[in-house]
């Protein structure tokens, strides 16, 4: 397989993983999607925004809580405010990825 088809495959992984989301100005937003996390009943979303000039540290990710909406075809992605819920999150989601990536503490 030459370089070019290689790197035309890694590029269509990548975009299989992106989610684009509004942010509370209505800006859009790309995100790489890392995991889905089941927690106390909840599931939330693991995400790593794709532009990291956004973020306060590179590398930082981002967790939201999934929640229903009336349409089977639309999901909705909540904030979480309690910091306890998104640190045991994120402890499940290192866990699982430990051999993945290399988390900084």
């Amino acid at each position: 397989m030459s370089e070019n088809e290689n790197e035309n495959l890694n590029n269509g992984e990548e975009l299989d993983n992106i989610l684009v989301l509004n942010d509370e100005e209505g800006n859009e937003v790309e995100f790489e999607f890392l995991d889905l996390i089941e927690y106390e009943g909840e599931e939330y979303v693991v995400l790593l925004p794709v532009e990291e000039e956004e973020t306060e540290e590179p590398g930082e990710v981002v967790i939201l809580k999934l929640e229903d909406t009336e349409s089977e075809d639309e999901e909705s992605y909540v904030s979480v405010d309690d910091e306890e819920v998104l640190n045991k999150v994120f402890e499940i989601f290192k866990q699982k990825f430990e051999d993945e990536f290399n988390f900084v503490d």
